[in-house]
This record gives structure tokens, C-alpha cells and sequence, in this order.
């Protein structure tokens, strides 16, 4: 069945930054078949026309990196630095099992659904032993709400008594990390276009994990062929840390251990020398830009400007919501706006080029061309933006005023040509029981 999306001012995110503002979009099954403006195309037997009604269409915009089961643990460690949060938290977390992870990914998942993100990747790495079914709980709780889902086999296994910062009890045996890995990837990954559910490979970070584990991690995805990502970068502390144990930056560590490559990307990020977001550049590797909890912990502001200019991948993610609050990637898009500017000045990034790192970018730093950009052959991924509302009154520029008066609750998202939100509600589950389980689990995580 062929779906009219028109009368709404189109921003397609194509490789010419097209903007239409009489837009139409014409969506067959789950794929965009054509975009234009003015005269609307000839009507085909069975069309639904989708009056927009002035309303802004952006691409479904796309989360680089979460973790969804920290929404279970919000507004702790209110004043600590990066691992003085995670040393507070890491106890707490060993608490995990499916039940939470599927409440937990159930409220992360909704939140990011209600604020224009059609495709999540959420980097879990806490695997408390003996407790099964974690990731499969996170892929149900997606496929039910409709999003689309990259899922890690994320990973630690350097203890704190093996100078670490993760407790003993949360760290893993290599060759049972592996073999869960690939467990995983024969059950769930999907390949080519339009996939739902993909696997990801991600040890966690430099201190958290030994280098034989990086290596044999990437060698694995190699083999599989799958993407790598880990943190990196992140605090001066991790800095110190690597520099005393492995004589080098994180980035030369990761390099030494053959990370940098083009399958590769890397949350955070906020701690480069010139040489080394040019060295991003020369191997392809992305990056997670996530400016909301790297000033929650105080970690500072990452060079997106600069990365962007040297030709880095680079996207958006929300980041856990134990260190930013709100699951909300729109808010991330005005957020990467300003702290460009107060890094660079005025011009150091326009509102559309913040956006196109939640869409177009995203999808780059995912390895995924079927998504991030409305164009026929991608896949029918829209967020719709109501402008009638108080916050967009007087606004000329449809788009900028979008990203400025941000953030939104989207008022129509559709993935793979399903609708998933509605009238600024889910379609797919009731948001009021989601947040009644969530609390129900989340008790049990209480201090």
C-alpha cells in the first residue's frame, strides 16, 4: 500500500540538503519511493493521503549510543566525576537481570520513540553471572514498541584487582564473551536493508577491559562482519590512567591495538589532540558525540566542530540515562548546537548541520546507507514536527526554529512505513503502563 505524506515542509538530509516547503513524501510498504515538492504526485488506487498540515518531516533521527538499562538509576552520584559515578553505580548495576532490562529498555526505548528516534544503539556491558536472556530482553521490548534496534554484546573483563575500575563480580571470562557474541549474532543479526535488529561488538573501555580482549573482540567482528565500538576519550582521568598503565592516550592505545579502522566507532570522544582527530579522519573511524552527559559528569565538551571539518563520521547519542536524565535525542541536537557555539563562537555550527548529525550522521556512523535521509530506496523512516504550537509562533524558518525551540515530542513517527507514534502517543504500547512497570523494577535498584 502506497502512504501520501503532504503539505509539510520536507527536509530530506539528501547529499544537497534539499528542502522542500510544499513537501510530499510518498512511502510504498516500507520504503520511500519518491519526494518533491509543489504538485502533489498522481494518486495510485488505495493511496492514504496524510494531510501534514504545515508540519516539518525530518529523517527518523538516530541514537548513537545508550544504555538503556540505566534508566533504572536516575540522578545518582549528582556531583562525581566520570569514575567516581561509575565506582558508586557498578554495585547497583549487578542487580540487573531480563525483567529490569526489559522495563528499562521499555521506558529508554518509548522516550527516545517520543522525541523523533526511529533507530537506537544501546552498548550493554553488565552482565551479572548466572543471569540469562539480558539482550533478548531489550530486542523484545524493541520489537514490540517498532524501533529499530543495534544491540551490543558489550563486554569488561579487567577487575579492579587487576587494576580495573568494575568490580570482580561483573567482569567476564573471555572465551564465554565470544561465545555469547557469536551465540547472539546467529540469533538475532540481520543483514542488508531495512533491518530491524542488528549485533554490535563493544568491550566497554580502556579501563575496563583487558587488550586481549580488544584484539580478539575485533577479530571476532571481523569474521562476522560486524561494527566495533567502545568508549574513548572520554575524561582527563582516563587519560592519566592510560598513560600510566599502557605509556600512551587512549587514541594510541586503541591504534596500537588495531581499533582505528572504518567498521570502528567511539563514544565520547572528548579528549583529542589535533593529530589524533586527524588520525579519526585517515582510518574512517566515527564517533558518538553525547554533549548532555559529558557535562553532566564534567568531562568537558568534545571537538565536534573540528572533527566534522576533518571528515570524521560522526552522530549523536543520548547516552545513559544515569548521566543524562532525559532520553530525549531531540534535546541532543540543540544541545550539540550549542556547545559547538560556546567552543567556537556563533558560526561554529547552523541549526540544520546539528541536525544532520541526529540523521544523516547517525546513519553514517552505523554503517547503515538505507537510513538517515528521506530519498527513494531508503527506508520510510519520518518524524513529523507539529509548527503550530506556542514555541515555533513567529519562526519564518521552519527548520531552524525546530532545532532552536528544541526539545519536541514528536507528533508523528513513522519506521519502515509503520506508524509507531501517533498523535504525539505510542501506537504500539500504553506510556502510562510503561512507566508503572518501570517504577515497579526500579524500586528494587533504590539506595
Amino acid at each position: 500500500m502506497r502512504r501520501l505524506f503532504a503539505n509539510g515542509c520536507v527536509a530530506t538530509m539528501d547529499d544537497a540538503d534539499t528542502e522542500h516547503e510544499r513537501g510530499w513524501v510518498l512511502v510504498d510498504g516500507t520504503e520511500i519511493v519518491a519526494v518533491g515538492g509543489g504538485e502533489e504526485p498522481r494518486r495510485y488506487q488505495g493511496d492514504e493521503r496524510v494531510d501534514l498540515h504545515g508540519a516539518v518531516v525530518t529523517p527518523g533521527l538516530v541514537n548513537t549510543h545508550h544504555h538503556l538499562y540505566q534508566t533504572l538509576t536516575r540522578a545518582r552520584a549528582q556531583q562525581a566525576d566520570l569514575f567516581t559515578w561509575l565506582r558508586e553505580l557498578y554495585p547497583v548495576w549487578a542487580g540487573i537481570d531480563a525483567e529490569a532490562e526489559y522495563a528499562a529498555a521499555r521506558t529508554g526505548l518509548a522516550e527516545l520513540a517520543l522525541s523523533g528516534c526511529s533507530t537506537v544503539f544501546d552498548h550493554h556491558y553488565v552482565f551479572p553471572r548466572g543471569r540469562d536472556g539480558i539482550i533478548e530482553a531489550e530486542v523484545q521490548a524493541a520489537r514490540e514498541l517498532g524501533l529499530r534496534l543495534v544491540a551490543s554484546r558489550g563486554s569488561m573483563d579487567l577487575g579492579v584487582t587487576d587494576g580495573g575500575l568494575p568490580p570482580d563480580e561483573l567482569v567476564e571470562e573471555i572465551d564465554a564473551v565470544l561465545a555469547e557474541t557469536e551465540r547472539l549474532h546467529a540469533a538475532l543479526h540481520e543483514a542488508g536493508a531495512g533491518a530491524r535488529i542488528q549485533i554490535a561488538v563493544a568491550p566497554c573501555s580502556p579501563f575496563s577491559v583487558t587488550g586481549r580482549l580488544m584484539e580478539e573482540s575485533a577479530a571476532l567482528a571481523r569474521r562476522l562482519g560486524l561494527t566495533l565500538h567502545t568508549h574513548l576519550a572520554e575524561t582527563v582521568e582516563e587519560e592519566s590512567y592510560c598513560r600510566q598503565l599502557y605509556g600512551c592516550t587512549p587514541v594510541e592505545y586503541l591504534d596500537r591495538l588495531g581499533w582505528l579502522d572504518g567498521d570502528v566507532w567511539c563514544a565520547h570522544c572528548v579528549h583529542l589532540s589535533e593529530g589524533e582527530v586527524a588520525r579519526f579522519a585517515e582510518t574512517g573511524t566515527g564517533v558518538a558525540h553525547c554533549p548532555t552527559s559529558n557535562l553532566r559528569l564534567g568531562a568537558g565538551v568534545a571537538p565536534a566542530r573540528q572533527l566534522v571539518d576533518a571528515g570524521v563520521r560522526v552522530g549523536l547519542g543520548v547516552d545513559g540515562s544515569a548521566s543524562n536524565e532525559r532520553g530525549d535525542l531531540f534535546a541532543e541536537v540543540k544541545q550539540a548546537l550549542l556547545v559547538a557555539r560556546g567552543r567556537g563562537g556563533s558560526k561554529a555550527m547552523t541549526a540544520r548541520e546539528a541536525l544532520r548529525l541526529a540523521t544523516r550522521g547517525g546513519a553514517a556512523v552505523l554503517r547503515r546507507d538505507d537510513i538517515g535521509s528521506l530519498e527513494p530506496g531508503r527506508q520510510a523512516d519520518l518524524a513529523i514536527w507539529r509548527t503550530d504550537g506556542l514555541e515555533l509562533g513567529g519562526a519564518d524558518d521552519l527548520v531552524a526554529g525546530l532545532v532552536l525551540s528544541g526539545p519536541h515530542r514528536v507528533d508523528r513517527l513513522v519506521v519502515g512505513g509503520e506508524d509507531v507514534v501517533r498523535g504525539g502517543a505510542l501506537t504500539r504500547a500504553d506510556e502510562t503502563a510503561i512507566a508503572r512497570a518501570h517504577r515497579a523494577e526500579a524500586r528494587r535498584f533504590a539506595a
